[in-house]
């Protein structure tokens, strides 16, 4: 995709604007309210909102995700057809036809696989977790899963290899995997060492050996290794997230991993290298309110958190550690971000 020329003002929180630069992302933000997708261009700062699509998604953002390639952006959301793609160059293009097989409830999880060819949907109401073929649009739905995940799907991930798929979900085990190849396979068995609760995202670590599991309950964050299943937990970080966890992220190195959660600071960052590292320090400027995604910038130098008070949408330089805080955008999400994706442009 072709490098647009922005006109974005670069800058932290407090300094003075720098000069204009080219955009490089997009960073898109499912949320609450209309239009309940917000995307900017982003620069080393918040460029001018690209103009909302012309056929919104019918109601709440739960979850977003840019396809690998960025050409394509999916919401997963609250009402009928719980899940809206659309074409994205520059803008948002013309919303691609739902799906001829809806998912069964709000969309609050959606994934790409890894080569962009199928599209994943976690959801309310049996069979919980849905997956499409896609090619610039949506093709059959996949048969369900034999055993099918155990209540409401919160969040769902392929494997890097593209071999398997890990869907987050309500009532015991709260986490559940399965083979993949052009379709659902055998489900793996679940973890020795159970969840506490519910399961609200799952994430893999970039290069596979690894997923990370957001969910209720103490210790709110479990990770284990992954090899063709679940291998023994590792043990608790030392410094725990405070309270139930919405959402859990691997930097894109696998060097680091987020947790977002309710209460303050609303996230927490720890170094990764088989096993939890001491948290890093809070930002010194906090979120504003409970924490329900983060995303890393593809190359790994800004973090973005999505939170559900004013001004829903705080992004931090990151070195090792939580640099300051980007000025906000000029235009404000309108409610809290439930979803955050980056794409390169």
């Amino acid at each position: 995709m072709s490098v647009i020329g922005s006109n974005i003002l670069a800058g932290a929180s407090g300094g003075s604007a720098g000069s204009a630069i080219d955009a490089v992302y997009n960073l898109a933000l499912a949320h609450y309210n209309s239009p309940y997708i917000t995307v900017y261009p982003w620069g080393s700062g918040f460029g001018t909102k690209y103009a909302d699509p012309s056929t919104l998604p019918t109601s709440n953002g739960r979850r977003c995700a840019f396809s690998p390639n960025g050409s394509d952006l999916a919401v997963g959301h609250s009402s009928s057809p719980y899940i809206s793609v659309y074409p994205f160059s520059s803008g948002f293009g013309s919303k691609y036809s739902n799906p001829s097989t809806l998912p069964a409830g709000t969309g609050y999880g959606v994934t790409f696989h890894p080569d962009g060819d199928v599209i994943a949907v976690a959801h309310d109401g049996s069979p919980y977790i849905a997956a499409y073929s896609w090619s610039s649009g949506f093709g059959s739905k996949y048969s369900n899963p034999s055993t099918l995940p155990a209540g409401r799907g919160y969040g769902v991930a392929f494997h890097p290899d593209g071999d398997e798929i890990a869907v987050a979900h309500i009532l015991s085990p709260n986490i559940t995997a399965y083979r993949w190849s052009s379709g659902f396979g055998s489900k793996r068995s679940n973890p020795a060492q159970a969840l506490p609760y519910h399961g609200s995202d799952v994430s893999f670590s970039p290069d596979g050996s690894d997923i990370a599991i957001a969910h209720d309950n103490s210790p709110y964050v479990s990770v284990y290794p992954y090899s063709s299943g679940f291998g023994t937990k590792y043990s608790n970080p030392s410094t725990l997230p405070p309270s139930n966890a919405n959402g859990v992220v691997f930097s894109p190195d696998g060097a680091n991993v987020a947790v977002t959660h309710f209460n303050s600071p609303y996230i927490s960052v720890y170094p990764w290298s088989s096993g939890f590292g001491t948290k890093y320090s809070n930002p010194s400027t906090l979120p504003t309110g409970s924490g329900y995604r983060a995303a890393w910038s593809p190359d790994g130098a800004d973090i973005a958190v999505g939170h559900s008070k004013s001004p829903y949408i705080t992004v931090y330089a990151w070195s090792s550690g939580f640099g300051t805080k980007y000025s906000n955008p000029a235009s404000l999400p309108p409610n809290s971000v439930r979803g955050v994706s980056w794409s390169t442009i």
